[in-house]
């Protein structure tokens, strides 16, 4: 049989001694064996040991997992399937591994059954039936392709070689740096290092590439994100030199080919530190009493035409990224700052969705085309905030008159299906080398809101226009090939499970249809405002929605309520609204060379992994930034609430910084505590003292590890209950131990719903 089985000596309990007679049967190649042959490779030699072999093999025949070939002889009967797929490595060294066709359920696989396969990998997998509430379980049989030649990682020297400690921990393995490929790197730096070899019962072998600097430091740690996430540092020299010979000047023909709406009141609300304006709004009141709204978007296809470096350097990037102290654009400046940027007080050039909307802002008609435009304002957030509580100031009128067509667009959306999550946006304030100084929170008011709804207006028009065969006469046409973005409805075991924590609270959550479930989860999300158990239930319900793609194939935006939905607003920063672009001129232009469904297909899939990777790296960005926050706050008390359990501890989040840190259950020395997941909860064994989803906490900062991105609290007190029950006293100490039951994916709830206009 395999050495593979790992042997150990002394009395097993059931359960564990179950788990070694499988692996026992499965590695014995069909080989029948009787209880004392596995006996003596398990190394058992207490009869009463031998005796419960015995009854675990009675037991797995009457669940049809194994066959008694002979009297006394057993041997494993599933043999499973065989399945492709990309592994996805959890924090506690197991893993799932994801289909690569995308079909049926991510597959649970043991850290002790990964055999040398890491995070990323393309492996072929053993799938065979499940055991503790699993569907199915399986096991690494051949890494087809690895998924990281070059990692980033903070380098540890020892003597005469060195390790290389990933960044992400996620990846499974330290990796082996010998003298000769050191390369003149140190201990304690960042550095991106190559592997050479993937040795299969040892880690893996590599050289040391680029020195990015000492671990820690504000340049070295962001450049190691750009690294991890193969995110650029700039453009190349032939992409800049392109995008600067582009015209400047708008000619008279092309103009003449545009609705012209200079005349127009025009302007645009944006962030106060936005360098590209990429939509702007028009008004203009009708003689009918109704009001004509123009969205203007910035016309990169103008300028970024097809097959040249521009445009392969766009798709490539997908999407621009926004790191808490730069931005890596998908444009170069030259289009992103200047040609398509719609700045005040010159003359633009876009692509327009224009409606006639009535007092109720219901539309009553609409036209999609080119348009040049002059902004008058560029108003800011806070500007244009300022005028819609205060009603005074330049355009003030105007943009009261907006806001009430939105707020009418906003009722009408939500009356239909829309679901309504606010989640608070961390913000950092920044010295001039890039320091935290502090922490703000971006809010959506009514200016905020009042462009959201606009553009959301636009993108599902658009979408309609194209999708269903619209003409700009009315008349019906073939439905289109078009770039879609979907949302599927809530997996409804996810939300029978959502629903019965919350039943926990109070709350009653209709799981009968769709449009029952989103006008619950509203209510919920309104009824839970101010409620100490209100982050637990948030985070749990944006973790039951299911995540926003890009497809050709449409099944409607379950989030937002709409059958149909695309990307239209954005096309300096999104790769997807310049695909949207293209398509509609064909549409207006009456062009039947339409790009193949499959190829438009393709790139909505790049965009959306490129969409997952900018999110993630943002997310690491500002991880970085919370842990560098608080490195000098060593030692203080702070008040939050848990914002997440797993296995092997529970994350706080601060209440004046939103930071997150992990209480680990093994410093936790006062009892043993366990991890309930269908609680979302540790609990105390002896004292039975329960931590659970939005209790309030009061903790100290008792590590911020720059490297590693990670902030660890120790829990100093209990605040007011949120979800659980009131703490019972403890009156002795016990000593700590973690669990560690099977995990689930994720671990953490804490997570990103992916709804983005």
């Amino acid at each position: 049989m395999s050495s593979k089985i790992r042997r150990k000596k002394g009395v097993r309990n059931k359960k564990y001694l179950f788990e070694e007679v499988i692996e026992a049967l499965r590695y014995s190649k069909g080989k029948p064996l009787n209880y004392k042959q596995i006996s003596s490779f398990l190394a058992i030699t207490e009869h009463g040991q031998k005796m419960l072999v015995q009854h675990i093999l009675e037991d797995l025949v009457t669940k049809g997992m194994a066959e008694e070939t002979d009297r006394g002889k057993f041997r494993w009967k599933f043999e499973g399937k065989q399945v492709t797929g990309r592994v996805e490595r959890l924090m506690s060294g197991s893993a799932y591994v994801i289909p690569t066709e995308g079909e049926g359920d991510d597959i649970y696989v043991h850290e002790s059954k990964l055999h040398g396969a890491l995070h990323g990998d393309i492996v072929s997998l053993k799938v065979s039936k499940g055991r503790s509430g699993r569907k199915a379980e399986g096991e690494v049989e051949e890494v087809i392709s690895r998924g990281r030649s070059e990692v980033v990682g903070t380098l540890q020297v020892k003597g005469k070689f060195g390790f290389l400690v990933p960044d992400n921990q996620k990846f499974g393995a330290d990796i082996f740096i010998p003298e000769s490929s050191l390369k003149g790197a140190t201990d304690k730096q960042k550095v991106v290092v190559k592997i050479l070899e993937y040795p299969e019962e040892d880690n893996p072998i590599g050289e040391v590439l680029r020195i990015l600097g000492n671990a820690g430091e504000m340049d070295a740690e962001i450049h190691a994100i750009l690294e991890e996430f193969a995110l650029p540092y700039s453009f190349d020299e032939a992409v800049i030199r392109e995008s600067e010979k582009i015209p400047r000047t708008i000619t008279p023909e092309e103009i003449k080919k545009r609705r012209d709406f200079r005349e127009v009141l025009t302007f645009t609300i944006d962030p106060f530190d936005a360098k590209d304006f990429d939509d702007a709004l028009s008004l203009k009141k009708l003689p009918n009493g109704n009001v004509e709204v123009g969205i203007h978007i910035a016309d990169v296809t103008h300028y970024m035409k097809e097959n040249t470096l521009l445009e392969k350097e766009a798709y490539a990037r997908a999407t621009s990224v926004y790191l808490v102290d730069r931005t890596v654009p998908m444009l170069p400046e030259a289009l992103s700052n200047d040609l398509c940027s719609l700045r005040p007080d010159e003359d633009k050039l876009c692509f327009a969705a224009v409606f006639e909307l009535d007092s109720e802002a219901r539309i009553k008609s609409e036209w999609f085309g080119k348009t040049i435009i002059h902004s008058r304002r560029r108003f800011t957030y806070e500007e244009a905030q300022e005028r819609l509580e205060n009603g005074t100031g330049d355009l003030a009128d105007e943009l009261k008159l907006l806001d009430d067509l939105a707020k009418k667009l906003r009722r009408d959306r939500f009356q239909k299906g829309s679901i309504g999550f606010e989640k608070l946006e961390v913000k950092f304030k920044l010295d001039e080398e890039g320091n935290p100084l502090g922490v703000f929170f971006k809010q959506m008011k009514d200016a905020n809101q009042l462009i959201e709804d606009f553009m959301l207006l636009a993108n599902r028009r658009v979408a309609e226009f194209i999708g269903m065969g619209k003409t700009l006469s009315g008349k019906a046409a073939a439905p289109r090939p078009n770039v879609y973005r979907i949302h599927n409805s809530p997996d409804p075991e996810k939300m029978r499970s959502f629903a019965d924590f919350a039943s926990k609270f109070g709350y009653k959550i209709s799981t009968k249809t769709e449009r029952s479930i989103a006008e619950s989860l509203n209510k919920l999300m309104s009824d839970v405002q101010g409620k100490p158990e209100a982050n637990a239930i948030e985070l749990l319900a944006i973790r039951t929605m299911a995540k926003a793609v890009y497809s050709t194939k449409n099944i409607g935006h379950y989030g937002l309520g709409f059958e149909y939905y695309s990307h239209f607003t954005s096309p300096i920063r999104r790769y997807p609204d310049v695909m949207l672009h293209r398509l509609l001129e064909k549409c207006l232009s009456n062009d039947k060379h339409y790009p193949k469904e499959a190829d438009l297909e393709s790139k909505c899939k790049h965009s959306s992994e490129r969409e997952k990777i900018a999110a993630e790296a943002e997310r690491a960005s500002v991880k970085y930034m919370q842990v560098k926050f608080l490195g000098d706050k060593i030692g203080e008390e702070f008040d939050g609430v848990v914002s997440g359990v797993t296995e092997f501890g529970f994350f706080v989040e601060l209440n004046d910084s939103l930071c997150e840190g992990m209480i680990r259950l093994r410093d936790m020395t006062d009892d043993y505590y366990y991890f309930d997941e269908t609680s979302y909860s540790v609990i105390g064994k002896r004292f039975r003292r329960k931590i659970t989803l939005g209790d309030k906490v009061r903790i100290l900062v008792k590590r911020a590890d720059l490297a590693r991105k990670q902030l660890e609290f120790a829990l100093v007190e209990m605040g007011n209950k949120g979800a659980g029950p009131s703490p019972k006293k403890e009156t002795r100490p016990g000593k700590q131990q973690p669990a560690h039951p099977l995990p689930k994916k994720g671990g953490s709830v804490k997570d990103e719903w992916g709804f983005e206009v």
